[in-house]
């Protein structure tokens, strides 16, 4: 903005509204050398410039306002360019369109109407009027229609000039969407920033593909203005004008060219049908107040419901008009420079995402942070996972080739009209699709749905209870590969750049990774062996076998002790078979214990949650299942408490996995990370660089096998004597019925407190869950007291006391703590 003289400045004067805006500076900076530029904001910047403070929402601003402006700089003014507006892309009406747009307007033009003004300049938007379709163009003539709220507030804006102007000249430009070498207008930002990061989004269109709207680049847009205020003698006392490039690249093809400046490739446009795309956004907008701050902090949905409703409008221009009346032609055009507008946000990513206004993905953001060239990172990360993608194709042929195994499998099982038939038709039909899709690395999210299909190829012969053993295996065996290939195989979809390229494997302050291999094969061959037990004990209650294995426990009548539990009112309350239920869990629990690499306690934390959650409470629901039966049902099984030591062992394996997931959680969010983000898709970490990471990676089976399987029992878990001792007296307790006669209440009671000790000293095997052992000095006190309440007899009596005491000594020392595990060592007591 020119500064003030002590000298009369001769120079016409041209007031600009809005000025300190991004325009507004632009049209000030021209115009400086041969017109004296005042410039009126809501805020100014204090520079001691020509500038005056307004609110054009407020009568007494207003006023004020043109009091200072006669003060200092007379009555008479070349040229009024009304520049300020509100303006959102929420489709939404906002109070502020017809406060600041319409009424301020008014405003503005009643105060003006008091001065000597030769010529008022409006602000528009070729929005106002009526769209048109691909290989038409609209001019000044066509209907002013505009479809949603910031245009509507525009055109009525328009209307209130023509009322209110007076005697004072008129030029409406209808201008085109901005852009320039940097920035561009929020459609078309929004679109480049969604290909930048390979959103889902970016490959959806519901509109008319080859439609789209014509763009002006700014210094197109300040030389129409320059030439509008220059001419101002010259032109009708009313006048519109249409200011944009002519033509109007279709979005597909736009797609087609920003796909090819980013990566380097063609960009597939799928159209999408307009109800489903609503549907879509509509859902994503009324998900919005889950996200605490959304619109605060930029994280709202661009994408609106009424944004699919304009998807296939068409703003090609007809500008002969600006061509006759201003001499305007377009020297740019958005062809030409899509390659430098690209090319600023490779060259810095971060500052392109700020001047466009575009919050940065969460990758980005801790990219930007954790090195100097984020678009390198993310290009690297990308080479690596095509690659991958690459040498791993076999794994969706393979899914592809188990559907069409599906869908021949009906008449191969004597199964050609039944519901679990119909199923494994369109399972099968549905695998044969999304393999062949995901053989494209560019689609290798629709693995995750290849993984569900899969859950429900295991799931369909027990919600059916199919009568056929062969039918049960081939959904058990199919169900469990294609789940296993689509979500493990690498690469892994999902994980955002920043976490497979930085940050350390081991966590800080640890002395090893708790997602070694190592440590997830005991888990693993654990929940195989539960995985047979379940499987076996499914076919009986199925009626593919006869009867069940059941060495120990046998019962008066017909069946045996297994028979009876797994036929009992207890477990046919569930719906479908609660053995074959089980056999499902331990599938999963291999599954996500085959998931991501060693560093996937930050890469993949969902998986680790996930994981955790199959195996802690459900474990903890095994070992409940266990404690009530004899108590309910009265008998035992066998093949019961080997599926319950499978899992319960699984517990101390899994929780030093858990803890690092959920240290490095709060290390995340105290970092100002969004915590769901980083649980879906990871992060760095403090800790060892990436560089470092090759070296720890290449070292875990490069040992003896001996050595391998130490570790792989041991680790983390480390069954002291003490602890085995409390396990041991567990299972004492557990048969006292059998060892001294204990009956009713006081039998209930040993078997329920010893099996909760066995439980809390497996479980606290694991050195980071050491203090649970404490729980059993409770139980010990708890054996003290029930035989005196449960009127119990000699021998009951002295064999609570003595396991009572035993219990309390046992659990006292605590034994030392070999390794490191960050800020959890303060808390092993």
């Amino acid at each position: 903005m020119a500064s003030s003289s002590p000298q009369r400045d001769e120079r016409p004067i041209v007031l600009i509204t809005g000025a300190a805006g991004s325009v507004g500076n632009s049209l000030s900076g021209a115009l400086a050398g041969d017109y004296r530029v005042v410039g009126m904001d809501v805020s100014v910047p204090d520079d001691g410039g020509d500038w005056i403070e307004i609110d054009l929402t407020s009568d007494d601003s207003v006023a004020g306002a043109f009091a200072k402006f006669r003060e200092r700089f007379g009555g008479r003014i070349a040229s009024v360019v009304h520049l300020a507006a509100y303006f959102d892309f929420s489709g939404e009406y906002r109070p502020l369109y017809d406060e600041v747009n319409v009424d301020g307007t008014r405003r503005l033009l009643r105060a003006l109407r008091a001065l000597d003004v030769e010529q008022f300049v409006y602000s528009g938007t070729m929005l106002v009027h009526e769209a048109t379709t691909p290989g038409s163009r609209i001019d000044e003539d066509a209907p002013i229609r505009p479809r949603w709220a910031y245009p509507q507030s525009k055109a009525a804006a328009e209307r209130a000039i023509a009322e209110e102007r007076g005697d004072i000249p008129c030029v409406l430009l209808h201008l085109a969407g901005l852009y320039d070498d940097a920035t561009a207008v929020p459609t078309l930002s929004q679109q480049i920033a969604r290909i930048y990061e390979r959103d889902l989004q970016g490959f959806l269109y519901a509109g008319d593909k080859d439609a789209g709207q014509s763009m002006i680049h700014r210094e197109d847009m300040i030389d129409a203005f320059r030439r509008a205020i220059d001419r101002r003698g010259e032109l009708p006392p009313e006048l519109t004008v249409l200011v944009g490039e002519p033509d109007a690249i279709g979005y597909a093809e736009l797609q087609d060219l920003i796909g090819g400046l980013v990566h380097g490739e063609d960009w597939a446009t799928i159209g999408v049908p307009p109800p489903l795309a609503k549907a879509g956004a509509w859902l994503q907008e009324k998900a919005e107040p889950l996200v605490p701050d959304a619109i605060d902090k930029g994280k709202a949905p661009f994408i609106r419901p009424f944004m699919i409703e304009i998807a296939s409008d068409h703003y090609a221009l007809d500008i002969r008009r600006a061509r006759e009346l201003l001499g305007w032609e377009p020297r740019h055009s958005i062809r030409d420079t899509l390659p430098e507008l690209v090319a600023a946000l490779k060259r810095d990513p971060p500052a392109w995402y700020e001047a466009n206004g575009i919050t940065m993905p969460p990758w980005l953001e801790a990219a930007a942070a954790k090195v100097e060239r984020p678009e390198a990172l993310r290009g690297q990360a990308e080479a690596t996972f095509r690659d991958a993608h690459r040498r791993n194709l076999w794994g969706p042929f393979l899914i592809a080739a188990l559907g069409v195994w599906l869908l021949a499998s009906p008449p191969t099982f004597g199964d050609v009209a039944g519901a679990l038939a119909l199923s494994d038709r369109v399972s099968g039909a549905a695998l044969l699709v999304l393999g062949l899709l995901t053989t494209s690395w560019r689609l290798a999210p629709l693995r995750w749905a290849s993984a569900a299909v899969g859950l429900w190829v295991m799931f369909a012969p027990l919600v059916f209870w199919t009568g056929s053993a062969a039918a049960y295996l081939n959904g058990t065996l199919v169900g469990a590969l294609v789940t296993g290939l689509a979500a493990a195989l690498p690469p892994i979809p999902g994980i955002s750049p920043v976490a497979s390229r930085t940050g350390p494997v081991i966590p800080p302050g640890w002395d090893y990774s708790p997602s070694d291999w190592i440590q997830r094969l005991p888990i693993i061959a654990l929940a195989l062996l539960g995985l047979i037990v379940s499987r076996y004990m499914a076919a009986y209650q199925l009626g593919h076998a006869d009867g069940v294995w059941e060495p120990f426990f046998d019962v008066a009548g017909p069946k045996n002790g297994t028979e009876a539990i797994v036929t009992s009112s207890v477990s046919e309350a569930w719906p479908v078979p609660d053995a074959g239920l089980g056999a499902l869990v331990y599938v999963l629990e291999i599954v996500t214990g085959l998931v991501g690499s060693r560093q996937r306690w930050r890469t993949m934390p969902w998986v680790v949650v996930a994981f955790g959650i199959l195996i802690v409470p459900l474990g903890v629901v095994s070992i409940t299942f266990i404690i009530i039966q004899p108590i309910v049902i009265g008998t035992w099984c066998t093949l019961c408490l080997i599926g319950a030591a499978a899992m319960l062992l699984q517990i101390p394996y899994s929780l030093d996995e858990l803890i690092a997931t959920g240290q490095f959680l709060r290390r995340r969010r105290r970092a100002g990370r969004s915590l769901l983000q980083v649980f879906f898709t990871g992060d760095t970490d403090e800790g060892d660089a990436a560089t470092e990471r090759s070296a720890a990676e290449a070292g875990e089976f490069d040992k003896g096998p001996l050595q391998v399987l130490r570790e792989t029992l041991g680790g983390n878990v480390a069954p002291r004597w003490n602890l085995l001792a409390c396990a041991a007296i567990g299972v004492w307790l557990m048969c006292t019925r059998l060892t001294v006669g204990a009956e009713g209440t006081m039998a209930d009671a040993d078997h329920l407190i010893g099996a909760l000790a066995i439980t809390a000293a497996v479980i606290a095997f694991a050195e980071v869950a050491r203090p649970v052992r404490l729980f059993n000095v409770l139980l010990g006190a708890a054996l003290l007291v029930v035989p005196f309440v449960a009127d119990a007899g000699p021998a009951s009596l002295w064999s609570s006391l003595v396991c009572g005491v035993a219990l309390i000594a046992l659990s006292l020392p605590r034994g030392p703590v070999r390794l490191r595990y960050g800020d959890w060592n303060r808390l092993l007591v």
